[in-house]
């Protein structure tokens, strides 16, 4: 006999299996030598009250033993079967060339920017010396974004896709098994490249192909059917299918596809900064302790207030974080935040966002969110002086206007300037942003203060533009076999999501 339960657990005892046992035995009501097996399915924490909890949803294994199930996925070798064009290496591209493969159909992945070891010097190159790269970056190469910016795994994508599919190909490329059950699951910085690496170990064993600093220069259409690529300016690589996953960053797709006459369309996005607190800060509110527990994991927070009828909220927070640089051209500064995998670093980070509505930048162009969007990054740039110095403010000066005399120390690594962020800022933006701080402060204890510091610009929370794609068949309307993909294409966000889309975007294909 099996049956679900729900037990509750102090911090402490949640890795004490026979505390586990007589918790289960006492929800039930039956002998503990009748419970031959248990099953964590789910583990959350809950701070609701003064006292700290874990739940756990836990399938019991009554006078019966549990049988594990084989869950690895077979990969044939499909090096001689049909092809089809994966354009980007994030997710969406990975985990297409993945399904492409269980499905018979050979993926042939071109991406930008390089393998997930060679990226890691030019990311020091941005990191101390300030110097970008603009194919190999936090956002290009192979992983995408996601490689060097978190792996946090939470979405609500549970209508889009198989949500438990995507962490289990994670697993068995060497994510941690906790990923499975923890309600907000997360690999970390420092272990996404080895499982990334395999990955893509897989995509070659089985006979696809990846293709390192290739760059998608024109598609090869002829009476509205795609025929294949153009790469580097000089080379073509033929299959009637693309799928589209080249990420949100991708500027130059944008400008490729509105050149050749291809629909796309401006898109809403946010734009705003990442505020970095000290995590004990976010501790102490969110655990109700003055300190941290050594049985609990370092705190998150998600807020959202509306202000004159406009969304301000947090974004991609990162507990025990670092802020990232993450432009992708010159002469510009974009902020993200990371995490390793323990959390371990002194600093909470979370972007801060307010709602930018096609209203906000009026006109017919498709491309003008996009290029509102960029001239935000130039005057960040503009503002820190160069070499990647991004501009910054104390939170309590931002909101009463006052110059920050000095900045706290922080994880930015190129250095922070202080600077009137009010200068760099949408009025929209900077007066939403005045309106919703000292109410997160309400919300969270300790939160509104100044030795929080807002770090200008996080810009890239969404595409600025989306490419159109029919619902059914997930093909752009206009060209036959292109299949819009992913967040660059405006349907997804965040790592699980761009990988349900992948997936989503491969079996598509296979009707075609």
């Amino acid at each position: 006999m099996q049956k679900d339960i729900e037990i509750i657990l102090l911090p402490h005892q949640v890795e004490q299996s026979s505390i586990i046992l007589k918790k289960i035995a006492e929800t039930l009501n039956v002998n503990p030598e009748r419970i031959k097996s248990h099953v964590i399915l789910k583990r959350s924490i809950d701070a609701r009250s003064r006292k700290v909890v874990f739940r756990l949803l836990v399938r019991v294994y009554i006078d019966e033993d549990f049988i594990a199930e084989t869950s690895a996925t077979h990969y044939p070798n499909i090096g001689s079967a049909k092809s089809v064009i994966i354009v980007g290496a994030g997710p969406a591209g990975l985990f297409a060339a993945l399904q492409c493969i269980e499905n018979g159909v050979k993926p042939i992945i071109i991406e930008r920017g390089k393998d997930v070891k060679q990226r890691r010097r030019d990311l020091a190159a941005i990191n101390k010396q300030g110097v970008i790269n603009t194919e190999s970056n936090y956002c290009y190469g192979e992983g995408g974004a996601g490689t060097y910016s978190d792996g946090k795994l939470y979405t609500r994508s549970n209508k889009r896709g198989d949500i438990n599919k995507v962490l289990q190909i994670f697993v068995d490329h060497g994510a941690s098994a906790d990923i499975l059950i923890d309600a907000r699951p997360h690999i970390g910085t420092n272990k996404l490249p080895h499982i990334i690496t395999a990955i893509r170990e897989t995509i070659l064993n089985a006979g696809g192909e990846i293709h390192f600093d290739t760059r998608l220069t024109d598609l090869i259409i002829e009476g509205g059917q795609v025929k294949g690529v153009e790469v580097n300016n000089q080379r073509e690589i033929f299959a009637k299918s693309v799928i589209l996953a080249t990420g949100h960053s991708a500027r130059d797709i944008y400008h490729l596809l509105n050149q050749k006459n291809i629909l796309i369309e401006a898109k809403p996005f946010a734009l705003g900064v990442r505020i970095e607190h000290p995590q004990s800060v976010i501790d102490s509110a969110q655990y109700h302790c003055d300190i941290r527990s050594e049985f609990l994991p370092p705190a998150y927070y998600s807020l959202v207030q509306q202000v004159n009828d406009r969304g301000v909220f947090s974004f991609c927070m990162c507990p025990g974080g670092i802020i990232a640089p993450c432009a992708t051209d010159l002469n510009e500064i974009v902020v993200n935040g990371w995490s390793p995998s323990k959390r371990n670093n002194p600093y909470a980070n979370s972007g801060t966002v307010v709602q930018v509505t096609l209203e906000d930048v009026p006109g017919y162009d498709p491309l003008r969110m996009l290029n509102f969007q960029a001239q935000i990054e130039q005057a960040a740039f503009e503002a820190g002086g160069g070499n990647l110095v991004a501009p910054a403010q104390r939170m309590v000066d931002f909101v009463e206007n006052r110059l920050s005399l000095d900045l706290p120390k922080n994880s930015y690594l190129p250095g922070t300037k202080s600077v009137m962020l009010d200068n760099i800022l949408p009025d929209f933006v900077s007066n939403s942003l005045k309106g919703a701080l000292p109410q997160f402060g309400k919300k969270l204890k300790g939160y509104y203060t100044n030795e929080a510091i807002l770090v200008g610009v996080e810009s890239r929370t969404s595409s600025p533009v989306r490419i159109p794609r029919d619902k059914d068949t997930l093909q752009h309307p206009q060209v036959e076999g292109l299949f819009p993909c992913a967040e660059g294409a405006g349907y997804a966000g965040g790592i699980v999501s761009a990988a349900i889309d992948g997936i989503n975007c491969a079996n598509a294909l296979i009707n075609f």
